[in-house]
């Protein structure tokens, strides 16, 4: 064979491993995909199903039933809306600025009777934070009446810690959000300090943990669990648009 004859032999079969390769580099590729693909449908699925057992296990409830919350609203109005929540969890942060707007309206407009329900579900995985600001929330409502509450309420969702962070929220700085509420910072000071409604906030989630609460943020419409949102954004679109 002529040394062309060769060059043009090794050349062939240099292009020949070279697709080779490159078909199994596409195959695994595919693969991987395929892969991932089945991973998230296993894991979609599963969050599927674990959201569905919860909303057969939560008991109902309806809005001005439990001593462990505030209300907004007409307690007449045709629709009730509770929602459980954790001072801490991010998404009831993200709920709460989705939804104050629009369920503020619907409440001041008769259609429907709102109430928050804050309790402890994080404190043993992020600290004292969750108790601390529930214990808070619950001190604001007995001296200073549930309008001041829920403004506190409020500013202490707009100034939330990061579940990393969660003590960067000092006593002083909860005790400035109570008075900008409205409070008396002679009524608040010393029980914010230390934490003078704990057996509250213990008393509040032995109740939702009765209920069958599991997760923050759960919204009950009309004493059903409402799960209508693939994000918290469409979540709080989705409730206003059943309000309205």
């Amino acid at each position: 064979m002529s040394s062309n004859s060769k060059a043009a032999a090794r050349a062939q079969k240099a292009a020949e491993m070279r697709a080779a390769q490159k078909r199994r580099e596409n195959r695994r590729r595919i693969l991987t995909i395929a892969g991932v693909v089945a991973v998230m449908a296993l894991i979609v699925g599963g969050s599927i199903g674990i959201s569905l057992l919860n909303k057969e296990e939560v008991k109902a409830a309806s809005a001005g039933s439990s001593k462990y919350g505030v209300t907004i609203g007409d307690e007449d109005a045709p629709h009730s809306v509770v929602i459980y929540e954790d001072f801490l969890c991010p998404y009831c942060g993200q709920l709460e600025a989705a939804s104050r707007e629009d369920l503020e309206e619907l409440a001041a407009d008769g259609k429907v009777f709102v109430e928050y329900r804050p309790f402890d579900l994080l404190s043993q995985s992020f600290g004292e934070y969750p108790i601390r600001a529930a214990s808070a929330f619950a001190l604001v409502l007995e001296k200073s009446g549930p309008e001041v509450a829920k403004k506190f309420h409020d500013l202490l969702y707009e100034n939330q810690p990061s579940e990393e962070d969660p003590d960067a929220m000092s006593d002083d700085k909860m005790v400035d959000l109570a008075v900008e509420a409205g409070a008396s910072e002679a009524d608040v000071r010393e029980g914010i300090e230390t934490v003078s409604h704990r057996d509250w906030v213990s008393q509040a989630t032995k109740e939702a943990t009765d209920a069958g609460i599991t997760g923050t943020p759960t919204i009950l419409l009309d004493g059903e669990v409402f799960q209508d949102g693939r994000t918290v954004q469409d979540l709080a679109d989705n409730l206003a648009a059943e309000l309205r």
